[in-house]
């Protein structure tokens, strides 16, 4: 039986969150609640605007990341930059667009793809 699009999209987003979460250590149960509010939300959003499917996985990241600020701190933290700099969080990009990206603002590079960091983080 095939997902519909709604449901394939939502997995693929869970998928790739927790992806970067388990690449940085820290997909721990509380954590992983994050992820399920955060599908759960984003299921209605999408529900109400059918053509935003293709922007859910960033969204979700980005709730994840303001839910995880709220309780323990910034993440994902940036590996692009030098250890001497003072500790700075990523940026998904586009905040609201198709194939979402983790980025350094202060930087200005594209550090990876939303479900992708531990390609980077293993280096």
């Amino acid at each position: 039986m095939e997902l519909n699009p709604l449901e394939q999209a939502l997995h693929t987003a869970r998928a790739l969150v927790m992806a970067d979460l388990s690449a940085g250590d820290v997909a721990e149960a509380d954590v992983v609640s994050l992820v399920e509010d955060a599908v759960t939300h984003r299921r209605w959003w999408v529900e109400q605007w059918p053509e935003g499917v293709e922007f859910v996985a960033g969204l979700v990241a980005q709730d994840v990341q303001d839910a995880l600020l709220e309780r323990y701190g910034r993440w994902p933290l940036c590996p692009a930059c030098s250890a001497e700099e003072e500790p700075h969080a990523l940026d998904v990009e586009p905040e609201l667009g198709p194939d979402p990206h983790w980025v350094c603002t202060k930087a200005a590079v594209a550090v990876a793809p939303v479900g992708d960091l531990g390609e980077v983080l293993r280096r």
